[in-house]
């Protein structure tokens, strides 16, 4: 033992030491005013490992050399403020206090404590005296003390690129200012009641949801929501008032009708329901639905009224049918107690148009479910959409037009391709196994040139040759997989009709299509890359819904006129109403964007609500306590836990814990590869760590778990309280893997981001490479993890093809790794995480298209857009040019200030190599790896053969929105953080790890986002500018009609001019059918009814009954007489159908309404059409000619109404 001991005080004492210190340490050493502490001639570290209890007293006298806070915080009496001290440019110039930041005479920012002085020396001489094996002072003791912000260190490079904190203002600068009708609430609070869709009428915003409907009446859209405890419901406290339907099923698509007054529905359970517009609505009960029926045995998906006023659905299969106007109207006319009869007509009213174009067994659309049905009013057409396919109707007589695909292909055209495809396919599969025989044979040759030794292990090696080879099979099928589901980039997921008469189509790709009336492809385009999924036109521009939540607004040639993020998630619908364009998200959230928009109105809103800041502002200040520990896949007791975690949330809101290390080995490894390739993840121990936490932290009366998510060892939950749990929600998770080839998950990052009052906040748990030399490697991670770290949301994998695909894919790589697990011994732990490896890749090509179309801004990562990021772990960053006795010595003295010039990440952060712009405390606490299990203390730290240099590989990191650190706390930086624990708890002893707790205060602005809507009407109403630019929108160009009657007779032809008298605009015109009446004896009109979407009766032909007219010019509109009566309708020369029309004179009113580009107002021209009959027996002889004209399609269509009347 003397022996060690004089050793040691000779390699202290020895001249030559500094020689062997490189050139870093000597220049920090050299920078330092004050001398190093007195070493006595014996080593402490020696004397620590005893482990006696008497070394706290010697600890305390010690604690006095340490120069922590003289080198931090020294009293300048010049100015009476503290600022930071400069003993060395290498030292603690980068830390600075919290709380804030004056300003000199001489301009220069200096670091103050605030108003009331805090001792923070005195302070930490108090904590240091007491328990060491704590690593500061007990909990008890602690709460004397007032809990003060403690200074921190920054890293260098945090305001370039990625790593710049991001913008924030009390109105988004990027985008317009909007309506926000209904904020977007938390995900937990929608269960049951997501919003679908929403529709618009003159006076109503509708919207479609899991449990009905619900509609917002305009004149209360500025209105302020009810507020927490009001009559809304969790989640639509900020919402503007609204009224709720009773119960119903699921709403998946809604539509307007007009000329009844309805708002019809479809529903997942098949059926189509009406609700009355404009009705008296009260906050009592729910309003009740109309009219329904039973439309399909599966979910009703799409719906649309035509020309004529008839309504379509589509479902499941390809089922398309169409609800003939006749019955509906008559099955309105019937009372309440004859619902069950009135249902019962329009079911048997049905046109099956799938039926009607199958021929022998074989039909002739195609058979994938009907997403979207578009009534194309300028040529009275329908269009069907499946995912790869369209189909093209006649509205007026439901015949099949066209079936072509999403190429333009027709259905003949299509089908010959396909046999050609398959001789294509079987050549291309030659090829393919020609490709790759070379990689087979590679990996053959490399087999067969083993040394003999490998070659005598006979089963093995044959194991080991078929495990490869399987591999190598799976991840080619995986890579022909994907191929196979490229083509889903194609899927059509929506359709418009443009103002110009065009059809438009967005595929799940990004690609943008534009279509004529007949269905013949013009043009493609893509302005972003991320899937469309929906659209809208008004007037002269087109306006388009990404699933990145891109809005993008281009003219009717296809290009872009401006695009800003709507929506931090899919934008799923697009209607416009009352002047606005309505976006709706998947998360339920809805805006309304001004139609003019980008305009000059857009920037005076923006000033003018930024001027009434504080009007709006609401501040929040929340604790959050995230824990770290690498727990060397042991278990802790019950006590560990409670002096971790359950010491220290008395006054927490929020807890995050990051755990490394639950579980490893090569088996498990292995075996997580494979489920992560599909999205499954977690295992028993790391549950069992979930809920011995929750144990810990009172989970159930006292907090909540909101969510985890586990990747091989690293894991990583959060528990919120349950009285803040009212503003937090909206968990994703992420996951990112560092171990070999970027596949295996012992080394990486999980993630867990959610929002707090509005704000999003992520917390990253990271395990990065380890070794005192891999400096490089751990940077590497943590930029690896930094910019590809994605959230999403968890999602069935079995709902399509690509999902089953990843499970039989599953299936394939448990069987590996079960395999694998029993090889292990054998054949060696980097061998099989090498295959592993393979798997795991593989499976990165399947979803790797998908997560890279959630962010709208390719270049910026999830973390970058995040308001507040902390990462968490066991960075594995070492203590370097320092001996294993130097650091136990140091560490023994509490000369952590020596130490942190030695630490890897501090050096890496001040370079701007890693950790860019984030934040740490002073650390006051002992290294906290590496130790023997089981030894309390610091005597505990490695003692046996390897002796590994103390370090503080575990940490806790953050950054929040300050650019710098004079900035305040308000909606330009609504998220500024300080830390006020940051410790490690050495008593704990079942790691070789010590678990380290780190205590924020986050400060939190956000906005009340009711009060603030409340506030954009008032300057809708009083700003004269904003008023002006409203009254200009009104404006509609000069049109005029050559005529307003119009007679016909039977196949008469009539041309209706419309003159655009405008100079400069383009004018946008649609003719639709105020109503029919009939003629009576005496040459008066009776009652005008109006068809269903104010359509035209079926004798009537007019076209184009929408399209544009350029400045100066006239467009035509053929009025035609076509009868539709067919033979098996007339019985002695009379129509014999009920809804079939009568003989007497008829008479329409037409409306043609025109407007110009972006008008919010209308001017409609009115014109009589009147279709005079002539007496004569003839009359009947004439319609016979006309229906065996049209025999063939009206003859099936009198077939299947009669079947059912």
């Amino acid at each position: 033992m003397s022996t060690k001991k004089n050793s040691r005080k000779q390699r202290s004492n020895d001249p030559k030491m500094n020689e062997r210190l490189e050139e870093d340490d000597r220049t920090a050493l050299a920078g330092i005013s004050n001398s190093p502490p007195h070493r006595k001639a014996y080593s402490y570290s020696q004397q620590l490992r005893t482990n006696t209890g008497t070394h706290h007293k010697r600890q305390h006298q010690l604690r006095k050399h340490s120069l922590d806070e003289n080198r931090i915080l020294s009293h300048n009496p010049k100015n009476n403020v503290y600022v930071c001290g400069t003993p060395n440019s290498s030292s603690d110039d980068e830390f600075y206090p919290y709380s804030t930041i004056t300003a000199t005479g001489g301009g220069v920012a200096v670091g103050s404590v605030s108003d009331h002085h805090v001792d923070y020396l005195h302070l930490s001489q108090r904590i240091g005296g007491m328990a060491v094996g704590d690593g500061g002072c007990d909990d008890d003791d602690f709460e004397k003390f007032p809990q003060q912000p403690m200074p921190e260190f920054m890293g260098s490079g945090g305001g370039v690129g990625i790593f710049r904190v991001p913008n924030r203002a009390p109105v988004n600068p990027s985008r317009p200012t909007c309506l926000e009708l209904r904020p977007h609430p938390l995900r937990e609070t929608q269960v049951g009641k997501f919003l679908r869709t929403i529709v618009s009428t003159e006076t109503q915003l509708w919207a479609g949801q899991e449990s009905g409907v619900r509609v917002w009446n305009y004149s209360d859209s500025y209105k302020p929501g009810t507020g927490v405890g009001g009559r809304a419901p969790r989640g639509d406290e900020d919402a503007a008032p609204f009224y709720e339907s009773t119960s119903a099923s699921p709403t998946i698509c809604l539509i307007v009708d007009q000329g009844s007054k309805f708002v019809w529905s479809g529903h997942k359970d098949g059926k189509i329901r009406s609700w009355k517009m404009d009705q008296n609505l009260s906050d009592d009960n729910g309003f009740k639905e109309g009219l329904s029926w039973q439309a399909h045995k599966g979910p009703v998906l799409s719906m649309e009224i035509s020309s004529y006023g008839d309504i379509w659905s589509g479902s499941e299969g390809g089922s398309i049918r169409v609800w003939p106007w006749e019955a509906v109207e008559k099955s309105m006319s019937l009372s309440l107690e004859e619902r069950h009869m009135a249902s019962l007509l329009v079911e048997r009213s049905v046109i099956d148009l799938k039926s009607q174009v199958t021929i022998n067994g074989v039909c002739n659309i195609s058979s994938s479910d009907v997403k979207c049905l578009l009534s194309d009013n300028a040529r009275a057409k329908v269009w069907a959409v499946g995912s790869l396919s369209f189909s093209l109707w006649d509205a007026r007589t439901r015949d099949l037009l066209k079936v072509f695909n999403v190429d333009g292909q027709s259905q003949n055209e299509n089908r010959a391709d396909v046999s050609s495809s398959s001789v294509t396919s079987s050549s291309s599969s030659t090829s393919s196994a020609a490709q790759d025989q070379p990689v087979e044979d590679e990996m053959n040759i490399k087999f067969v040139s083993k040394s003999k030794k490998e070659k005598s292990q006979g089963f093995l090696q044959r194991s080991r040759n078929a495990i490869m080879g399987a591999a190598d099979a799976v991840r080619r099928v995986a890579t022909k997989g994907a191929g196979a589901f490229a083509e889903d980039g194609k899927r059509t997921e929506a359709i418009v009709l443009a103002g110009d008469g065009m059809i438009w189509t967005g595929s799940s790709n990004g690609l943008l299509v534009q279509w004529d009336g007949n269905g013949n492809r013009l043009q493609e385009f893509t302005h972003h890359p991320c899937g469309v999924l929906c659209f809208c036109s008004y007037g002269s521009r087109v306006w388009v819904g990404y699933v990145s939540g891109m809005v993008q607004l281009l003219d009717l040639e296809g290009n872009l006129i401006a695009g800003w993020v709507a929506h931090n998630g899919p934008v799923i619908k697009l209607v416009v109403g009352n002047g606005s364009v309505f976006s709706l998200a998947t998360h339920g959230g809805i805006r309304g964007w001004n139609i003019s928009s980008p305009a000059p109105i857009d920037n005076i809103l923006r000033s003018e609500l930024s001027d009434r800041e504080i009007m709006y502002t609401r501040l929040e200040s929340v604790k959050i306590l995230v824990g770290t520990w690498n727990v060397g896949q042991g278990r802790a007791s019950h006590d560990a836990l409670m002096s971790w975690l359950g010491s220290a949330v008395s006054d927490v809101g929020i807890v995050v814990i990051g755990l490394q290390e639950v579980e490893m080995g090569a088996g498990f490894l292995a075996m997580s590869a494979a489920k992560e390739t599909v999205g499954l993840e977690g295992s028993a121990i790391g549950q069992w760590w979930q809920d011995h936490i929750g144990k810990a932290l009172d989970e159930g009366s006292t907090f909540e778990r909101v969510g985890s998510r586990q990747l091989a060892g690293l894991m990583t939950a959060i528990w919120v309280r349950n009285t803040l749990r009212t503003h937090v929600g909206d968990l994703d998770v992420a996951a990112v893997a560092c171990g070999l080839g970027r596949a295996i998950g012992n080394k990486g990052g999980v993630g867990l981001r959610l929002r707090v009052y509005d704000r999003i906040m992520c917390f990253v748990n990271c395990h990065l490479a380890a070794h005192l030399e891999a400096v490089n490697r751990r940077n590497a991670d943590f930029d690896h993890i930094y910019r590809t770290m994605t959230f999403t949301r968890s999602s069935n994998m079995l709902n399509n093809a690509a999902g089953m695909l990843r499970y039989l894919y599953l299936s394939c790589s448990l069987v590996f790794s079960t395999y694998l697990f029993w090889l292990l011994y054998s054949c060696g732990f980097p061998w099989i995480l090498s295959i592993a490896a393979g798997v795991s890749s593989a499976a990165q090509m399947l979803r790797g298209p998908n997560a890279s179309t959630v962010n709208p801004d390719e270049g910026k990562p999830d973390l970058a857009e995040a308001d507040m990021v902390v990462f968490c772990g066991d960075f594995n960053y070492r203590l370097f040019g320092i001996s294993y006795d130097e650091a136990r010595d140091f560490v023994s003295q509490r000369s952590f200030d020596w130490l942190r010039e030695k630490d890897q990440l501090r050096a890496e952060m001040k370079a701007g190599k890693a950790f860019q712009g984030m934040r740490e405390a002073l650390i006051r606490f002992p290294p906290t790896y590496k130790f023997e299990r089981g030894k309390p203390g610091l005597g505990g730290y490695d003692s046996g053969e390897k002796k590994r240099i103390p370090a503080w590989c575990d940490r806790i990191l953050y950054r929040d929105n300050r650019a710098n650190p004079a900035e305040e706390c308000s909606l330009e930086c609504p998220v500024v953080a300080s830390i006020l624990q940051y410790e490690a708890r050495m008593d704990v002893t079942e790691s070789d790890h010590k678990p380290v707790r780190c205590k924020f205060n986050v400060d939190i602005a956000h906005v009340d986002r009711s009060l603030r809507r409340e506030e954009l009407g008032k300057i809708l109403q009083s700003n004269d500018n904003i008023r002006s630019n409203l009254e200009a929108l009104r404006f509609v160009p000069e049109t005029s009609v050559n005529t307003n009657k119009i007679k016909l007779k039977n196949q008469d032809t009539f041309n209706l001019k419309i003159t655009n008298k405008s100079g400069e605009d383009m004018v946008f015109f649609h003719i639709i059918c105020e109503g029919q009446a009939t003629i009576n004896e005496d040459s008066v009109a009776s009652e005008y009814h109006p068809r269903g979407s104010l359509g035209f009766p079926r004798w009537l032909e007019v076209t184009p009954a929408a399209g544009m007219i350029d400045p100066d010019q006239v467009a035509e509109i053929t009025i035609h007489h076509e009868e539709f009566h067919t033979v098996e309708e007339f019985v002695d020369g009379v129509p014999q159908s009920w809804w079939s029309e009568d003989t007497r004179d008829k008479e329409v009113i037409l409306l043609v309404n025109v407007r110009g580009s972006c008008s919010t107002e209308t001017k409609t021209h009115r014109v009589n059409v009147r279709h005079c009959l002539s007496g004569n027996p003839a009359l009947v002889d004439q319609k016979l000619s006309v229906s065996k004209k049209h025999g063939g399609s009206s003859s099936s269509h009198q077939k299947s109404t009669l079947t059912y009347h």
